[in-house]
């Protein structure tokens, strides 16, 4: 039985989905310092350039390499830009089941990009490596990530109550921690079974081979777990 993800790059008509590579350290350690992210993730803060280095050339490969799932580094098509992340992880290959998070740049905020990869990502997932459920978890009070939960057609199945942490500003810059209830949603195959096109129209496809890249030692904790999009 197939226990890890093939190398894959995924393609709509304004993204590219593919391997995280060196190049992408810079705008990685941006777009994981912004406040929204510090806020709903529980990703290192501050997030360095150390640390996006080990997340962008071995800790994110380490991901599909020992099994666990699969990192995206989601791309603009004509810029090249890096727009998010689209992480796949927590994955069951006896029950063909994994879990996805996601992270949306500032920059790039409200243009329907992370429906869109999530969505290809979904789709690749059910109808390429037959798996039969994607989970989604997002903090009670991330409305624009459950926004982007109820676009792709996911179903809220219940509330994990007092599950997880998030960080709030204090008045003086600092960050503290607060308990806060998850939202669980899902996707199963014939949730997409009519979807054709992607949620903005665009037609997605996909390709293996995208090789060349490493695998480290087991991933550190970079806190894709709960979904991270803002509008």
């Amino acid at each position: 039985m197939t226990t890890t993800f093939p190398d894959v790059t995924i393609s709509t008509d304004r993204l590219v989905l593919r391997p995280f590579e060196e190049d992408d350290v810079t705008a990685l350690a941006e777009m994981m310092n912004d406040e929204q992210v510090t806020a709903w993730t529980s990703c290192p803060h501050p997030y360095t350039r150390a640390d996006a280095h080990a997340w962008a050339t071995r800790d994110s490969h380490a991901e599909r390499g020992e099994g666990r799932g699969i990192a995206f580094a989601v791309t603009e098509f004509l810029t090249q830009r890096l727009v998010g992340i689209v992480h796949l992880q927590n994955t069951n290959w006896r029950t063909r089941v994994t879990e996805v998070g996601y992270v949306t740049a500032p920059w790039a905020r409200g243009e329907g990009y992370a429906s869109e990869s999530v969505l290809a990502v979904a789709q690749w997932l059910f109808r390429a490596q037959r798996f039969e459920r994607l989970e989604l978890r997002t903090a009670a009070d991330n409305t624009a990530s459950q926004q982007v939960a109820q676009k792709i057609g996911c179903i809220s199945e219940g509330v994990l109550r007092n599950a997880w942490i998030v960080r709030t500003q204090t008045p003086d810059g600092s960050w503290s921690d607060t308990r806060t209830d998850l939202i669980v949603w899902s996707l199963v195959p014939e949730d997409l079974e009519d979807t054709d096109e992607f949620s903005d129209g665009s037609s997605g496809s996909f390709s293996d081979g995208y090789d060349g890249y490493g695998f480290g030692r087991r991933a550190d904790a970079h806190g894709y777990a709960v979904s991270t999009d803002w509008h």
